[in-house]
Parts: structure tokens; C-alpha cells; sequence
């Protein structure tokens, strides 16, 4: 009996402890992140899953030090930024997040017209039913419903995993290739660069790590209950790899295995592997698509809305009614409806749109990480719970690669350009 009120003890704890860590990084497996992993297992077959093993190193040590700041300080990283470095460059990082974000909006509302249509939906039926489903979930809700909701669209990334075993990839080869460094031959493949940098920009975006403080702090987590916390991070960041893993996986075992390269926006790789795996492959990537796109719709643009408004000092949060917040609410409602709007637009480039965002999160990246590190090893902040030197060097490391990374995509761009 002790031990089973001990492992009932744990389950709950479990339980209890999944909520702002483990959504936002699920919400990290969104359209854009489905059709990057897509198209990395479908152009390059296993060979880029060696990214997975230090993308979530770095993925849990990132979001651990956003979510113990918020629980240390009770603010949010744009109203951190905002106190410690000025309104200049808190606006500057803003504008910047916004340009990137909104394109990530984008992508959502086209992920969720590509996997309805798989279902013979018109868009035009589809994103506008959508747009107003989310709204009304976030203006209509407080945190706590808003909270239970996310954690169950989280849930439904299983049907990736099970996708993936239903695909018959060649386990072997999958994971020797997860802790097998590429040659060096493929870093002068200008693609290949292309794809890792979108590979890590999709696992590892800015916007979360403003959204994960705000939340933390709306949430009212403190450091007494950061325990709990540091285990939500943890295991939201090892679960979604697992599910980013998965994606390339399935594509690989599936597309790149039968010479299907061309992947153009995520309800490709589900039509394309359906006469390859089936059916039920197709239906669990499909409706896993349409819960990413769904799911990342309501967050993309509530994070965008939190930021804003903390950098710039007016009031936000779900548990606000509209008067309270005016500016909050109509940033996010802006967001949806000129997100949705921009996807049913004919003939509008959405997947060099969808694609490119993913880019420009790897390249925005560095300029987040730069501020985070600077105000998580503040003493004056942070006192005792400020960054050890284990945390700073996996950081630094991280910034580093993405920033070289990024400036080598860039230069290699520039050269192609004038060739």
C-alpha cells in the first residue's frame, strides 16, 4: 500500500506539474515546424537527425532560465528588457519579433487549410470557422480553462509518434544517424545549411521564450513552486523533440525512401506518404497537423500580444476582461484576423512565407539570447538563482552556433546571388 501511495504520489505530482513548459514547447511542433522536419526527412532521409540530441540540451537549459526569471523576478522578459536596457531597444526587438511572428501566424492558418482540405474543406470555410474558434478560446476564457484546454492539444502530438511507427523506418539507421555527425562535406551544401539552420530556428524560436515568462508569471509561480516548474520545462522540451524526431523519421522511412523530395507545405508529406504507410498513417498526420496548426494559432498570436504590451507597459493577461486590457486583446484579435486574412488571398506565396519564417526565427534568436543571458546572471535581479557556469556556457554555445550558422547561410546566399 505505501508503495503505491508513494507511485500515486508521483503520478500526480507528474500531472500537477504539467502546464506553461509543457505547452509552450509543444506549441514549438507547429505547421511550420511540421514542414521543416517535414521537408529535412523528405530532402536528406536520417542525416539530419543528429540536430535533435543538443537542440534539446540547449531547448530545456533555454527555457529553464526564461521560466526562473519570471518565477524570481514576477515579470516578463519584454518588461525586463524594457527596465534593465531602455524603450529604444525594447521597441526595436518588439517590431522585429512582430514582422517575425505574424509570418509564423501565417503559417498556422495555412497549416490549418492544407490539413482541412486533405478532408475536402474548402479554406475559405476552414481558416475564417478557425480564426473565430481561437479568438473566442482566448478573449472568452480565463487562464486556468485556457491552460486545460492547450494541455490537452498537447496530448495529441502522440498521433506523430504513432505515425511514425506505422511509417516502418529502418531504426537502426534512424538512430545511429541521431548520434552520428554529418560530414563535413554536407556543410558546403548550401541547403543542407538552410535546413539546419530552419531545423534549430523551428525548435528553438524567440517568441516562446517570451511567452513561457508571461505565463509563469500570470500563472503566479514563484520559487517555492519552481521545482514543479523546472520539471515542466524539462519534460515539455524532451517530449516535443521526441515528436520533431518522429516527423523526421516517418518522412524519411516514407518520402525520402521513395524519391518524394518536394514538399511544399505539410499536407504534402501527409498525402504523400498515404499510398506508401496508409491510411491511418495519413489520418494521424493529418489531424496531428490540423491540432499543431490549431493549437499554434492561439498561442503565436497571445505571445505577440504579452509582449508588446509588457514591453511597453500596458496591461495584459487572460484573467483581464477587455476593458482591462484593451490594448492586449485587440493586438491578439489584429493578429488572427490579418493572419487569416493573408492565407486566403489567391495566389499569395504562403510556403516561401512559411519557410522563411522559420529562417528568420534562427536569425532572430541570437538578439533574445543576448538579452536573456545579460539579465539572468544580473545579481541584482536574480540574486542567488542567477545562471551557473554550466547553464552560461550551454547558452553561449548555443548563440554562438546559431549566429555562425546564420552568417554563413547568409554569405553563401549573397554568393549564389551574384554567380
Amino acid at each position: 500500500m505505501r508503495f503505491l501511495r508513494s507511485w500515486r504520489g508521483r503520478v500526480l505530482f507528474f500531472v500537477a506539474a504539467l502546464g506553461p513548459g509543457f505547452i509552450t514547447a509543444n506549441v514549438d511542433n507547429d505547421a511550420g515546424g511540421i514542414l521543416t522536419y517535414s521537408q529535412a526527412g523528405a530532402q536528406y532521409g536520417y542525416s539530419l537527425l543528429w540536430t535533435m540530441v543538443p537542440i534539446t540540451l540547449a531547448l530545456i537549459v533555454v527555457q529553464e532560465m526564461c521560466a526562473r526569471m519570471g518565477a524570481v523576478t514576477g515579470k516578463g522578459l519584454s518588461d525586463l528588457i524594457r527596465e534593465e536596457f531602455g524603450l529604444r531597444m525594447t521597441v526595436v526587438v518588439m517590431l522585429l519579433l512582430v514582422v517575425v511572428n505574424f509570418g509564423n501566424v501565417i503559417a498556422e492558418f495555412t497549416g490549418i487549410a492544407g490539413s482541412m482540405q486533405l478532408f475536402h474543406i474548402s479554406k475559405y470555410v476552414a481558416v475564417p470557422i478557425c480564426a473565430a474558434l481561437v479568438w473566442a478560446l482566448v478573449v472568452k476564457g480565463d487562464y486556468k480553462s485556457v491552460e486545460k484546454i492547450f494541455l490537452f492539444a498537447s496530448v495529441v502530438y502522440l498521433a506523430y509518434i504513432v505515425a511514425g511507427v506505422l511509417g516502418r523506418p529502418d531504426w537502426h539507421e534512424a538512430l545511429v544517424q541521431t548520434v552520428k555527425l554529418p560530414p563535413r562535406t554536407a556543410w558546403g551544401d548550401r541547403n543542407y545549411l538552410y535546413m539546419t539552420v530552419g531545423v534549430i530556428g523551428t525548435t528553438i524560436t524567440p517568441w516562446m521564450q517570451f511567452y513561457l515568462q508571461s505565463s509563469i508569471v500570470e500563472k503566479g509561480v514563484t520559487v517555492r513552486q519552481y521545482n514543479a516548474t523546472r520539471l515542466d520545462v524539462t519534460i515539455g522540451s524532451i517530449f516535443t523533440d521526441i515528436v520533431a524526431w518522429f516527423i523526421v523519421v516517418v518522412c524519411a522511412a516514407t518520402l525520402w525512401v521513395h524519391g518524394v523530395r518536394n514538399i511544399s507545405v505539410p499536407a504534402d508529406a501527409a498525402e504523400a506518404m498515404r499510398p506508401i504507410a496508409g491510411d491511418y498513417a495519413f489520418l494521424l498526420f493529418a489531424a496531428g497537423l490540423f491540432n499543431a496548426s490549431l493549437f499554434a494559432a492561439s498561442i503565436l498570436p497571445l505571445s505577440t500580444a504579452y509582449t508588446v504590451c509588457e514591453g511597453l507597459g500596458f496591461e495584459s493577461g487572460l484573467d483581464r476582461s477587455w476593458k482591462q486590457a484593451p490594448v492586449f486583446y485587440w493586438l491578439y484579435t489584429g493578429l488572427i484576423a490579418a493572419g487569416a486574412g493573408v492565407v486566403l488571398i489567391p495566389r499569395f506565396p504562403l510556403v516561401s512565407m512559411a519557410i522563411l519564417s522559420q529562417v528568420l526565427n534562427g536569425l532572430l534568436l541570437p538578439v533574445v539570447m543576448f538579452y536573456m543571458l545579460r539579465l539572468v546572471n544580473s545579481r541584482e535581479l536574480m540574486g542567488k538563482y542567477r545562471n551557473g557556469w554550466c547553464f552560461n556556457g550551454i547558452a553561449v554555445t548555443t548563440a554562438a552556433v546559431v549566429t555562425l550558422l546564420s552568417v554563413v547561410l547568409v554569405w553563401q546566399s549573397v554568393r549564389a546571388f551574384f554567380r
